[in-house]
């Protein structure tokens, strides 16, 4: 089973993940950014882009390798991932069903002004970053229009990760 943690930067999603693959049993986070950034470092570059997802490889990729992991390891692949483009998350998630592999796919959802506050304090990536930023309206915009309808909505506005991840434990067990 693949548990996808999906919203935009400042959602939680790297640190609810981590605390999630710790509550289930057989489980493993594997970050699919690591498909993107592999692309990134194809010489020469691929087509210019402001986001390798728009890289027509990074779909199946992500999908023939999260595939081929749980084929090695089995259990459970804690995926924290955005993916804001219904058509992207269509091709992803039809390629892992085809490979009869099972998809919980979350929203780690908060409100406009929490995702500021996050990203102006987050020291690790860096305060105020414009790449993060830039994906608020593109994430609201989804989220009006398909992505709360196609996942499972965790509200972390009034929650910690900790929390997060529990709720997302409970309801894969449960």
């Amino acid at each position: 089973m693949i548990v996808w943690l999906n919203g935009t930067h400042g959602a939680g999603k790297t640190t609810t993940g981590a605390l999630l693959q710790q509550l289930l049993p057989d489980s493993r986070v594997f970050d699919a950014e690591k498909v993107g950034e592999a692309l990134m470092d194809i010489t020469p570059t691929l087509s210019p882009t402001d986001n390798f997802q728009h890289w027509p490889p990074w779909r199946p990729l992500v999908v023939e390798t999260a595939r081929r992991v749980l084929d090695y390891t089995g259990g459970t692949l804690v995926m924290p991932m955005t993916v804001l483009v219904q058509e992207y998350w269509h091709e992803i998630s039809t390629g892992l069903a085809s490979h009869g592999i099972a998809v919980r796919h979350f929203v780690l959802h908060a409100d406009q002004d929490t995702l500021r506050g996050r990203i102006a304090g987050d020291m690790v990536v860096g305060p105020d970053s414009p790449f993060r930023l830039q994906y608020l309206e593109p994430y609201a915009e989804a989220a009006r229009t398909w992505l709360h309808d196609e996942a499972e909505v965790v509200d972390t506005t009034h929650l910690t990760p900790a929390e997060a991840a529990l709720r997302i434990a409970e309801s894969v067990k449960g």
